[in-house]
């Protein structure tokens, strides 16, 4: 088992989700977050914390080595999902000091871990289809 870990989280099918108030816990005690986020749904907002890799979801397979494995591993995103499966794939290459952070950068912002959040990028629109940065929206000086 992940005896760094061990005490903290909820461990369900061989992953442990551990809740962001948790992981902030954890940091200072050796933990790195790595932020798998890909560029377009960072939505102008980042981990405040300086124990943070960024490490997109689809460079994961090409650049994994990279990663430290003395250091026990909390992989997260927007919600937990992409995180949960690169957590999975990091166990299948040997890393064991691995948890997901449930929720994602969400639920750590809604509870008021400390967040960057750069407002020109922040995604705005009607619907989905038509999310952009906050910046494009405003009207140019003429």
């Amino acid at each position: 088992m992940n005896p760094f870990f061990q005490p903290y989280g909820l461990h369900i099918g061989g992953v442990i989700h551990l809740s962001p108030r948790e992981a902030f816990e954890l940091l200072p005690k050796g933990a790195l977050i790595v932020d798998v986020r890909e560029p377009m749904e960072m939505n102008g907002k980042s981990f405040a914390v300086e124990d943070v890799v960024l490490l997109p979801y689809s460079h994961l397979a090409e650049e994994f080595a990279t990663l430290p494995r003395d250091r026990p591993l909390i992989l997260a995103d927007s919600v937990g999902l992409n995180s949960k499966q690169a957590v999975l794939f990091l166990k299948e290459h040997g890393f064991s000091e691995i948890a997901n952070l449930n929720g994602g950068i969400i639920d750590w912002e809604k509870d008021g871990l400390p967040t960057d959040i750069d407002d020109d990028e922040v995604l705005i629109g009607q619907c989905a289809c038509k999310l952009r940065p906050k910046k494009l929206f405003r009207k140019k000086e003429p």
